[in-house]
């Protein structure tokens, strides 16, 4: 089983960034990354320098998504709707992203939803609900 740390995945997307500008062939990962990141260009500076990514803090406080828990979160969902994991998952996704007539803003909510049923799991020490997930995802089409 693949566990990066933190600094793994933030070397992953500035690597990925760099790669992508420089034109260089990307691994299929690397691939769907770089379209997310592409897609988030208010994250270029995060992207650029990667010993300032690796010593990066991203509190509450300061107000600014982390980019790097954010792009993980598109890489996470785009393969959950790739497999159909959680089961029922890609058709949800579909309809979501014709009810709002855009697939990245789909994700975002997606994105909400996830974060909500880890936020519940972790609070109440139970296991992460995959048929919630999707219902909570199938809630925001109706």
């Amino acid at each position: 089983m693949f566990n990066p740390t933190q600094h793994d995945v933030r070397r992953f997307f500035c690597e990925t960034y760099r790669k992508t500008l420089a034109r260089e062939i990307l691994t299929p990962l690397e691939s769907i990354a770089a379209d997310w990141i592409m897609q988030h260009p208010e994250y270029e500076a995060d992207l650029r320098d990667v010993n300032a990514a690796l010593d990066a803090h991203y509190s509450v406080e300061q107000g600014k998504t982390n980019p790097f828990l954010h792009l993980s979160m598109h890489l996470s969902i785009a393969e959950q709707i790739s497999i159909n994991q959680p089961i029922g998952i890609a058709p949800a996704y579909t309809a979501l992203a014709q009810r709002l007539q855009s697939e990245h803003e789909a994700h975002h909510v997606m994105m909400d939803c996830l974060g909500a049923m880890i936020w519940d799991s972790q609070r109440n020490g139970i296991p992460f609900d995959t048929e919630g997930y999707v219902e909570a995802i199938r809630q925001k089409v109706r």
